[in-house]
């Protein structure tokens, strides 16, 4: 997979500006170009359910609706457009567009993302409850290699160069590998991570023959984590200086690692560095 066209779906929630950082990191490394998706909500979603509402009252609702939009719109679009010169978006090979997709949000990132080469998210503010949503609907809505983005105080200066790969075997394992091959083979340094359990399927050892047939010169590092794998990817990731993880994410369902806390969830709370995901 070469990467061209990156898509960001964007929300006043104050994470756009540390989405399009990163998303401008990829697009500088592979002169790729930037789609940022404003969602809009539609009237019509804001109507209340079940809910006869007066002529006159629906109108003075869209009116409403319709001014709070334009001017969100406007304000976003203002500071989204101050940024792409620093953010080196701006007269080279990486380019930047704004386009106003109307529409409950599932439906904006997956009509959106399915063409997408990789979908770049916030992580999710369990805090606030914002953005979970978002990397849900990514995730399970496009079938493309989804960026879940920390937050941090600076500008990410370069992503996918020292790239780590968990690996079980598991086919959303087999499928981020795939899907996410271009970016391995620019990398400059590729580590497996596996954590001994591969019942799944193919073995970690099957995977470094795989990636080196394809230029891919890959280390492997095993290591024991007994029922913390999620938390030792991290730390092993953090650990080897690695700027991007990639992993498969929910074997099983969201709503189980949701409430029991599963590997894919555990990375998901904890990541502090891009992680690529793929279900």
């Amino acid at each position: 997979m070469t990467v061209r066209r990156i898509v960001i779906p964007i929300r006043g929630d104050g994470k756009g500006e540390n989405v399009l950082a990163h998303a401008a990191a990829l697009a500088r490394r592979y002169g790729a170009h930037v789609e940022a998706l404003h969602c809009r909500a539609r009237v019509e979603d804001l109507m209340p359910y079940g809910v006869p509402v007066p002529a006159f009252l629906r109108r003075q609702i869209e009116e409403s609706a319709h001014g709070v939009a334009d001017q969100e719109e406007a304000k976003l679009r203002e500071k989204y457009r101050a940024l792409l010169g620093p953010l080196g978006l701006e007269g080279g090979e990486a380019t930047a567009s704004w386009r106003e997709a109307p529409g409950k949000q599932v439906d904006v990132i997956k009509s959106n993302g399915r063409l997408a080469d990789i979908v770049v998210v916030a992580k999710p503010d369990r805090d606030r409850n914002l953005g979970a949503n978002t990397l849900k609907a990514a995730l399970f809505n496009t079938g493309r290699p989804v960026m879940m983005c920390p937050p941090r105080a600076d500008h990410p200066a370069t992503l996918c160069d020292r790239v780590a790969v968990a690996w079980n075997g598991s086919i959303e394992a087999a499928r981020a590998v795939a899907l996410t091959s271009g970016i391995l083979q620019r990398a400059s340094e590729v580590t497996v991570l596996s954590g001994g359990d591969e019942v799944h399927g193919a073995t970690s050892d099957d995977l470094v023959a795989y990636l080196a047939a394809r230029g891919v010169a890959a280390r492997l590092e095993r290591f024991d984590a007994g029922r913390k794998v999620g938390k030792t990817l991290l730390r092993r990731s953090a650990d080897l200086g690695v700027d991007t993880l990639v992993m498969g994410a929910y074997g099983d369902s969201h709503e189980r690692e949701s409430v029991f806390g599963g590997n894919t969830q555990i990375v998901v709370d904890n990541a502090t560095l891009p992680v690529i995901f793929v279900h």
